[in-house]
């Protein structure tokens, strides 16, 4: 019952009503002298039970007030004890008895200081009704009353107490547990990912090296088919066979470099650490680009701090993944915009960027960019960004990207200047 008192206040409200309405009526059975009597008692525990009915009201439609509204409600029942006890005999009045549930059970819900409080407010008014209203009380009575009164209040506070802090620490366990629960399931789910990954690697693997050996074939077979039609040019026929050829040579290295992102995937070579110079290998890879961008409509950018600090890296590892990101913005920007490379100090690290003109990344997409073998493009092995961020984390760094407040997306890679030794 106390759990649930403590949980719905509206129930320690109710119980407060009971006790306190159900004391007043009972004491009023008592015989009073004749000088003592209350006209129209049943009246006053009538109005006193709507007035803790008003309690009750007040805390259902204001529940996140109740501790004031209680706090206003023990006031009036103190100020109600004292006025009864000045009315029906001051030190000899029997109505002192209604002390007992009011200060224990307040004791309950406001804790055991409050109770010692209320047990030293009790028998002071006492002590004071005697002396207002004769005869007064004697002091033996009003510690007997203040011990009988106390004693359990105390002791009630102190397990009520104790009770909110168990309730208190269980709910910090609980929360605990349950985001323990939330990270194991999350750490679950990545494992099965990681499996299923690695399965897919795996199979990924050998039918990349099964496909390189037919694939080597066509190409070998293209190549005589090519040499035939120069030969015989000018016959019928023969530039449409030489367009046909070209075509198919172009398929073939497609199908190579697919095989090849699989393969360099899953067999990621250790990096080979050398002092180099990150400016420059951003300046080369943009003059390497550059002609093939310029076919495609797009303008390549270089702002580069040559003040950057030589870093231990390896350039070719490291030539990739800027250039996988590179490719990505080309890809997306299709025809027409500009591949901005960047490369510069930023506190303790070395920021290398590669920002592109184009729409950006949409957040459902954003959720999944890095998975390997996810893709949003009609062809593609999905493992461009995911080697890029191998690379990335090989040497020491991390990629990340956001959208760019003018339009399209910037990933960049940012290796420390001092590359931490791992035993």
């Amino acid at each position: 019952m106390f759990r649930l008192l403590e949980r719905d206040e509206r129930l320690f409200a109710v119980l407060l009503a009971v006790v306190m309405v159900g004391g007043l009526a009972t004491l009023g059975l008592v015989r009073l002298r004749p000088r003592y009597q209350i006209q129209s008692y049943d009246w006053i525990v009538f109005w006193f039970a709507m007035y803790k009915v008003g309690v009750l009201a007040l805390v259902t439609v204001n529940p996140r007030n109740t501790r004031w509204t209680f706090v206003g409600a023990l006031g009036i029942d103190v100020i109600l004890v004292f006025a009864l006890l000045i009315l029906t005999g001051g030190g000899d009045s029997t109505w002192v008895n209604l002390f007992y549930p009011l200060v224990v059970v307040n004791a309950y819900y406001f804790g055991k200081w409050m109770g010692l409080v209320l047990t030293a407010v009790a028998g002071a008014l006492y002590w004071t009704a005697g002396w207002l209203a004769p005869p007064q009380a004697a002091w033996t009575a009003v510690v007997i009353l203040m011990g009988m009164v106390g004693l359990p209040a105390y002791a009630l506070g102190h397990v009520a107490d104790r009770e909110r802090r168990a309730r208190v620490e269980v709910e910090r366990l609980n929360v605990e547990l349950t985001g323990t629960l939330s990270r194991l399931q999350a750490a679950q789910q990545e494992l099965l990912v990681a499996e299923r990954m690695a399965t897919v690697g795996r199979l990924s693997l050998k039918v990349a090296h099964e496909v390189r050996n037919p694939i080597s074939a066509i190409e070998l077979n293209a190549e005589l088919l090519r040499d035939l039609a120069r030969a015989r040019a000018g016959e019928p026929d023969m530039d449409e066979a030489a367009g046909i050829i070209a075509s198919i040579q172009d398929q073939v290295k497609t199908l190579d470099g697919l095989t090849e992102e699989y393969l360099q995937f899953a067999r990621f070579p250790r990096p080979n650490f050398e002092e180099e110079s990150v400016t420059d290998l951003v300046e080369e890879l943009a003059e390497f680009v550059r002609p093939l961008a310029t076919r495609q409509g797009l303008t390549v950018r270089t702002e580069t701090d040559r003040s950057t600090p030589m870093l231990e890296i390896d350039r070719g590892l490291l030539r990739q993944a800027i250039l996988n990101l590179v490719k990505n913005g080309m890809e997306v920007l299709s025809r027409g915009g500009e591949i901005v490379l960047t490369a510069g100090v930023r506190g303790t690290g070395v920021d290398i960027s590669v920002a592109d003109s184009g729409p950006g990344i949409d957040a459902q997409v954003a959720r999944k960019l890095f998975e390997p073998f996810f893709t949003t493009k009609t062809q593609g092995t999905g493992l461009g960004l995911s080697i890029a961020r191998q690379i990335s984390e090989a040497l020491g760094g991390e990629l990340s990207w956001k959208n760019r407040q003018g339009g399209g997306a910037m990933f960049t890679i940012r290796l420390p200047i001092k590359r931490v030794m791992h035993v």
